[in-house]
């Protein structure tokens, strides 16, 4: 069995022993050395080039969003951001270093005392050892070309567009970020977002989103009424669905494929007359959580559009996909904002210029 290598940078010593103490403990993982700064992170990942690096953030002489920004750019390495989410400036720092390229932002584990350290170790261990598949690349000034499968779309005359639903995980904020930064507040759609991520930053990637794309996003609630210009996120712990009248709708159900909330849950809760006047969009992360699901409303008569491997993290959910046949569409992220755009506002035109 193959070692997977991990570099631990964090500034307090406690910190560090506490983090390469659980990774350590695993028998698949190596910590092969401790940073206390981004300056020796970056220095050392160029000197170790370890598997996956654990990333802090607020450091003297190099804080955790310039290290992997320039971790990215020299010895493209996946990073997992381990934050405390102790403030509201750490969470945006966090959002900030996914821009820089981390792949993930995850919670960082209480000391052994404490009632929940035995359950974050293991999420710890469990994402650092997923991120180790992930192949990330320099990626900073590429473009993607439009691909499309095989299969041609279904020949029916198209119907006005009243939502749009997006599913993402693993490299998802700052392509959902993109992606919303092509729309423009007068985007005539509500656009209802699923984005798997560690409990305690959901409402830090809304407004997170909001305030880096220019596009109105909040956390979905119970019953509101989902309103044209403005993106909902599901919320933690609860399953999204929408309403034939546009409305969000929470309800417990069970994870699938993992999650909760889930991709799949909210595309296959599309009730029939809003399935054929939906854009559906599946993005990069692993698995196959919404791949089936987008296939289904393909067939009802969604638009349906994933991203393309070039630009996506993992190409787990989006690949699965294509090999379903899913996919009317297959783009990088600001040209899946500039379709939308498209679609949204020349329902019918729309789909022509696309080729659909």
């Amino acid at each position: 069995m193959k070692m997977i290598r991990v570099l631990v940078v964090d500034d307090s010593p406690s910190v560090r022993e506490l983090l390469a103490h659980i990774l350590g403990a695993d028998p698949a993982l190596q910590v092969v050395g401790c940073a206390p700064d981004g300056a020796q992170g970056l220095e050392m990942a160029l000197r170790l080039r370890p598997d996956v690096i654990t990333m802090d953030l607020q450091m003297p002489n190099m804080d955790g969003y310039e290290a992997t920004r320039r971790i990215m750019q020299a010895c493209p390495t996946p990073v997992v951001v381990v934050s405390g989410a102790g403030s509201h400036a750490e969470v945006e720092a966090g959002f900030h270093a996914i821009e820089a390229g981390a792949l993930v932002l995850v919670r960082r584990p209480p000391g052994p005392a404490h009632p929940e350290y035995a359950e974050s170790a293991r999420a710890l261990v469990r994402t650092v050892k997923s991120m180790a598949e992930v192949r990330v690349v320099r990626r900073w000034n590429g473009s993607a070309t439009t691909a499309r499968p095989p299969a041609p779309a279904p020949a029916r005359r198209p119907a006005p567009r009243r939502l749009v639903v997006l599913g993402a995980s693993t490299g998802g904020p700052a392509v959902l970020r993109d992606i919303l930064a092509e729309l423009g507040p007068a985007f005539p759609l509500p656009v209802v977002m699923v984005q798997h991520i560690a409990p305690g930053f959901t409402a830090g990637l809304a407004e997170w989103l909001g305030q880096a794309s220019g596009f109105p996003v909040s956390v979905a609630a119970h019953g509101q009424q989902l309103m044209p210009g403005h993106g909902y996120l599901a919320p933690e712990g609860s399953q999204l669905e929408v309403t034939r009248s546009l409305e969000a709708a929470l309800v417990e159900g069970v994870p699938e494929h993992g999650m909760r909330p889930a991709v799949a849950h909210l595309f296959r809760s599309l009730p029939p007359e809003l399935r054929s006047a939906a854009v559906a969009v599946l993005l990069t992360g692993m698995g196959k959580d919404g791949a089936e699901e987008l296939k289904r409303l393909r067939d009802d008569g969604a638009v349906t559009i994933v991203q393309d491997r070039g630009s996506a993290a993992v190409y787990g959910m989006p690949g699965e996909a294509l090999r379903l046949g899913a996919a009317m569409l297959v783009l990088e992220p600001a040209r899946i904002g500039k379709a939308l755009h498209t679609i949204a506002n020349q329902p019918e035109g729309g789909l022509s210029v696309l080729g659909l």
